[in-house]
């Protein structure tokens, strides 16, 4: 602001000094015309007729001139004995160092070749203008000056432009002081984003930023505000995961462990301690494979879509489903269109959903596989005939490590992670999952996707 408001001054002077030029030019360019056609066209007062004497014709001509202050009107006639003498109008000039009475620059601009040209002083510059007037008859040389001294219009230039320096310096002095205001009030929202991103720790996650107005500011602390909740979440369930993993990790180590350390000599009993072994390392390692297959999730690379029939897709889920046990299979049905997925992906998911209804169901009861259209969405659904899903469940079986309290069936041998596979690769299809009842009891859970998904 400082440089834009120097400039402007700065500015400012060199128009007006300019506008000076151009105001004197014009000034010796109407003397010199008028007096030019004076001589053509004026009379003698005292014959009326044409004047032969220069000395009278400066004379006359300068009596009846009003000159500007800054102004000089002089007329100059040649004496052999004086070099010069001075003819000038009456009125009286308080400018400094005038013209009339500096004698040696009246000598150098009568003797001056130029018509016009600027007669430098060390009382102060002169711009001047001149016009000869030719002597017939034997009458002395004469010439008619016009002198303006130009400090006068250079010095309210300068008085313009100190004045601009000095309300500029004010201006700057209070926009200096609103500014640190201001930005103070601005920044103190940002200060204090610092200072609680500062005071956050892993324990703690808790602190938040009291948002005031509806401003950028306001919508920063925001956004702020959810990016710690976010994160508190995520800590939260990073926590709670460990702490699951590592219980569920736990438990089957504990049992390989106690049995190998009471294993006995009897090829009996350590034929069965190898089988329960061998199962809780089954066990443990299909945990550590669900648990890398979620970690996966996260990764841009989990989908890879391409153009898949659903109808074949329905067909080849139902077929595979069919050997996870003796349950009433149906292909509820198929419809036939093509869309954007990973089927790999998605038979997974459905087989898993399969695998849960086999669990939750017992020998001969119906187990539906099925996908139809619905508008923009395909979903894609597992229904069974079951004891269905308890309220208090239905909120929480999506999650890792997390089961139903009531167990329909068969025993349930599961980590509680397939439910959050199906959901890790909903998400990841730009779809959902969900849990709707079935008609005449039990459970259905549906893949829903949209036709154009967008993982």
């Amino acid at each position: 602001m400082a440089v834009a408001l120097a400039a402007v001054a700065l500015a400012t002077r060199s128009a007006l000094l300019r506008d000076a030029d151009h105001r004197i030019n014009g000034l010796l360019v109407q003397e010199t015309n008028e007096f030019a056609s004076f001589v053509e066209h004026g009379r003698d007062p005292a014959t009326g007729q044409p004047f032969t004497d220069p000395g009278q014709l400066l004379k006359t001509f300068l009596t009846r001139q009003y000159p500007d202050p800054d102004e000089e009107l002089l007329g100059l006639v040649f004496n052999p004995t004086e070099g010069h003498n001075k003819i000038q109008q009456s009125r009286d000039h308080g400018m400094a160092y005038p013209l009339v009475e500096d004698k040696p620059s009246r000598q150098e601009i009568y003797s001056s070749g130029d018509s016009a040209a600027v007669l430098e002083r060390p009382e102060g510059d002169i711009r001047w203008a001149k016009v000869p007037i030719e002597s017939p008859n034997g009458h002395p040389e004469a010439a008619f000056v016009v002198a303006i001294h130009p400090a006068g219009e250079q010095k309210k230039a300068t008085d313009v432009f100190h004045m601009l320096l000095a309300i500029s310096g004010v201006a700057l002095l209070m926009t200096t002081g609103i500014g640190w205001v201001v930005a103070g009030r601005i920044l103190r929202p940002v200060r204090l984003v610092r200072t609680t991103a500062a005071q956050l720790t892993e324990q703690d996650l808790t602190q938040r930023i009291p948002v005031e107005g509806r401003d950028d500011i306001a919508a920063l602390a925001e956004t702020f505000n959810a990016m710690l909740d976010r994160l508190e979440r995520a800590f939260a369930a990073q926590r709670e995961f460990v702490d699951d993993a590592g219980h569920e990790l736990r438990t089957p180590i504990t049992i390989v462990r106690g049995h190998l350390e009471l294993m006995g000599d009897d090829p009996a009993e350590r034929e069965e301690t190898v089988r329960i072994v061998m199962e809780e390392l089954d066990r443990m390692s299909r945990i550590v494979e669900d648990l890398l297959l979620l970690a996966k999730a996260e990764r841009p690379d989990f989908i890879t879509p391409e153009p898949v029939q659903t109808g074949e897709l329905t067909a080849d889920v139902f077929v595979k489903a069919r050997a996870l046990g003796e349950r009433d299979w149906q292909l509820a049905g198929a419809v036939d269109a093509e869309v954007m997925l990973d089927s790999q992906r998605i038979t997974q998911a459905m087989v898993q959903l399969a695998q849960n209804a086999v669990q939750h169901t017992v020998m001969g009861q119906r187990v539906s596989i099925g996908s139809r259209d619905v508008g923009d969405r395909i979903e894609l659904y597992v229904a069974d005939s079951g004891p269905g899903v308890q309220p208090q469940d239905a909120e929480v079986i999506f999650e890792r490590f997390r089961r139903g309290t009531a167990r329909r069936g068969s025993r349930a041998t599961g980590a509680g992670l397939g439910l959050a596979i199906v959901k890790a690769i909903a998400e990841g299809h730009g779809g959902h999952v969900e849990l709707r009842p079935t008609e005449g009891g039990g459970a259905t859970f549906v893949l829903v996707l949209q036709k154009e998904a967008t993982p």
